[in-house]
């Protein structure tokens, strides 16, 4: 099937400027039918788990991608990291890492899930399991799907070891990706390209420590509800809503628990839209889905804003509505400033950029997330299903995008 863009993605809706995002003739082609680049089924390394608070969120992606690959086009390695970010290859069973609430947390250990320790020659090479039974080779790896979220996954970190070993791999590259994991270097690249975000304060881990009176004072000045965020942290992990000043030390120290980094940010008064971006193929604009919105249902354990619990734990409590109920031009400015917002952090792979959208139709990012939610009953694919790309050519899609990835890191 066509890979839809933003021009294509609603008959009787208004495209968004065509500039920015790629025209329905730009991406005629399937991923199906692209000339395949091996003579074998090329090696997809899936790695999820990781060092971060998101180790279980990551699992439960990494259970909806192997259920969804396509498995007569790709071999698939399913590799776990363990919070001690030992790599160990695990078994292909999607069962055992899928999100319940009825049992424990699922987590990747050496004498667990996993079954024997990965090693890999320095720049690049064979993939080696270290098993009991001794060393298993499962070959080279032609490309990674990296499914890890929050530190050490989507931060640049494991994006700069894959390029010093010269593996393809899915998502935003370093710079794009480091920047979509710190809000407030997020903030200063898209204000420098003319996109609104809402006024904050930083909480600098040493001028906190030195100066907390001073910061207090500027926060004060902020419009509220005020939001409490750690800088560098995703799935609203250490996130607090509040109208009294007076919690405020309080929700800072509790999300310096999560990052010494914090932001205090103004509350916006608007609906909160999500808009899913693609990269093009080749030299193509940005592809843009359909914007979704997230309602929720306090009535059901929704919490006051889109939290942890609500957003992995509370299903009944949330609908996504796609596409969002917006103006034709509200649908355009929000396709057009998250194509926009994708360029200026250097975006490849796939982004999602979320919005407040004011009673006065005004776009204001509140955050740019370079690997986000992937689950089955996530936003961001569901965005694309709406818009015509299912799950499984949506994984397709992102994979052959990392194949087709130049190699050099400055590209």
């Amino acid at each position: 099937m066509s890979v839809p863009s933003a021009a294509g993605a609603v008959s009787n809706g208004v495209t968004a400027d065509s500039s920015l995002v790629s025209s329905a003739s730009a991406t005629s082609a399937s991923p199906g039918s692209r000339p395949a680049r091996h003579a074998r089924k090329p090696r997809v390394a899936v790695v999820f788990g990781g060092r971060s608070g998101e180790h279980t969120i990551s699992c439960a992606t990494a259970a909806g991608v192997l259920d969804a690959i396509d498995r007569d086009r790709y071999d698939v390695v399913p590799v776990g990291i363990t919070r001690q970010g030992q790599w160990v290859l695990v078994d292909d069973d999607p069962d055992a890492l899928r999100l319940d609430d009825a049992r424990p947390p699922v987590e990747i250990t050496t004498d667990g899930l996993g079954r024997g320790e990965l090693a890999m020659r320095l720049g690049g090479g064979k993939l080696t399991a270290i098993t009991p039974a001794g060393p298993e080779v499962l070959g080279a790896v032609d490309v990674v799907l990296p499914l890890l979220h929050g530190p050490y996954g989507e931060d640049g970190t494991i994006q700069g070891m894959l390029e010093m070993l010269g593996l393809p791999y899915v998502g935003c590259g370093v710079l794009a990706s480091a920047a979509g994991m710190d809000k407030q270097v997020t903030k200063v690249l898209l204000q420098a390209a003319g996109i609104p975000t809402a006024p904050h304060v930083l909480v600098e881990p040493h001028r906190w420590r030195r100066d907390k009176d001073a910061i207090l004072a500027q926060c004060a000045d902020l419009a509220r509800p005020l939001f409490v965020k750690p800088a560098r942290a995703g799935s609203s992990l250490g996130i607090s809503r509040l109208e009294d000043l007076s919690d405020l030390e309080a929700a800072i120290e509790s999300a310096r628990a999560v990052d010494p980094k914090v932001l205090v940010e103004s509350g916006i008064v608007g609906r909160e839209i999500e808009v899913a971006v693609l990269a093009g193929h080749g030299d193509d604009a940005p592809r843009v889905a359909e914007p979704g919105e997230i309602v929720m249902d306090a009535a059901h354990g929704a919490g006051e804003f889109y939290d942890y619990e609500t957003k992995y734990l509370a299903h009944d409590a949330v609908a996504m509505v796609c596409p969002a109920r917006i103006a034709p031009a509200e649908r355009e400015l929000l396709m057009r400033r998250a194509a926009e917002a994708f360029i200026a952090i250097g975006g490849e792979g796939l982004t999602r950029v979320d919005f407040f959208l004011t009673p006065d139709g005004e776009a204001i990012v509140n955050e740019v997330n370079t690997m986000p939610g992937f689950t089955p009953f996530s936003m961001y694919p569901y965005m694309w299903q709406v818009s015509g790309l299912p799950y499984r050519d949506l994984v397709t899609e992102l994979i052959e995008l990392a194949l087709e990835r130049p190699r050099d890191v400055n590209r």
